[in-house]
């Protein structure tokens, strides 16, 4: 009996020690950490449910900075079909995330392979569920994957004002996010290089297969803010909330302010607007009520009615006063009689 538990415990030991062996720990920086935790929320969440793309729906959103935002797409042949579907689904959850309007968040597409396809530019969409169909209705251009071409090609005709960039003076950050799940067939360093140098904050999404030491190359500092790391495209829209933190601040109004009437988020900042009747004091904070100079303006019509009034009473007093002349000069006469008598 003792014998054959033995035997047991050890067969037992056997069949878990492979896994043992092959256990060590990760960093908190290394992708296959990533990719282990989106492969333990598959196993425990079972298989994912199939989300599509509604333009229609739109989720609540963050008080977003104002930015000019140009996604770039890899839509090469390593992409299948259905993983560019859940890229479109990423690009509206982002789209939702954000404040979008011609006043707050600008958005463009880049989609690209061998060759490159401006989708629509800056200036084409200021609503959520216009820009919404619009994403539905990209297509994937398959081959191969020219990553330093599409961002030349954003930086020289995505992030223009002719393309709806606002101008430099305006100091709207500008922000690009390349999506991609491969290694890059040209050179990436230089151009991103100049991408960053013309003020253009990159984003390196990789997905799969993607090249980690291109993702580097091409991304802003610090790394560890500007390049992320997915194991496949089913949960790359997990991504959202890590940008949502990253591109919505907080907003400066509800954080605490000092206006006494109105509070307007500005960029990062804030300043302060009076109510109607107000007008804002110089310490750009209090308000004031507005003085008001009263200017009485005489109605010509009753000007002249006034002065003919004037004009007539006059003229009877006179003739009043004549009578009463008249009158007394009688009385003194009589009185002379009624003397003599």
């Amino acid at each position: 009996m003792m014998k054959t538990l033995l035997w047991s415990l050890l067969c037992c030991a056997a069949l878990l020690l492979p896994d043992a062996r092959a256990t060590h720990p990760l960093n908190a920086g290394d992708p296959r950490l990533i990719s282990a935790q989106s492969y333990a929320q598959t196993r425990l969440n079972g298989r994912p449910p199939i989300r599509t793309l509604n333009p229609e729906k739109t989720d609540s959103q963050c008080m977003s900075r104002p930015l000019d935002l140009v996604f770039i797409i890899d839509s090469s042949r390593s992409v299948r079909p259905g993983e560019f579907e859940k890229v479109k689904i990423f690009l509206a959850d982002m789209v939702d995330t954000l404040d979008v309007g011609a006043e707050a968040t600008r958005v463009a597409v880049v989609n690209y392979a061998s060759t490159v396809k401006i989708e629509f530019v800056l200036k084409n969409y200021f609503n959520k569920p216009d820009m919404k169909k619009a994403i539905t209705r990209i297509e994937p251009l398959a081959a191969g994957t020219m990553t330093g071409l599409a961002i030349k090609t954003a930086m020289n005709e995505a992030f223009t004002e002719e393309s709806g960039a606002r101008p430099r003076s305006r100091k709207i950050t500008k922000v690009a996010i390349i999506v991609t799940d491969g290694r890059p067939q040209d050179q990436v360093e230089e151009v991103s290089a100049a991408a960053r140098a013309s003020g253009i904050e990159i984003y390196a999404v990789g997905v799969d297969r993607a090249d980690m030491r291109s993702l580097q190359q091409m991304a802003s500092t610090p790394l560890e803010e500007h390049v992320f790391y997915v194991e496949t495209y089913g949960v790359i829209e997990k991504l959202t909330s890590k940008f949502r933190e990253t591109l919505c601040g907080l907003d400066p109004c509800s954080i605490g302010n000092d206006c006494e009437h109105i509070c307007v988020n500005s960029n990062a900042s804030y300043y302060c607007q009076c109510r109607i009747g107000y007008i804002l004091n110089t310490d750009n904070k209090t308000c004031s009520m507005k003085q008001v100079r009263a200017v009485v303006v005489e109605d010509p019509c009753k000007c002249e009615a006034r002065l003919m009034f004037a004009k007539q009473t006059q003229a009877a007093l006179q003739q009043l006063t004549a009578k009463l002349a008249d009158v007394s000069g009688r009385i003194e006469r009589l009185e002379n009689i009624v003397g003599r008598i």
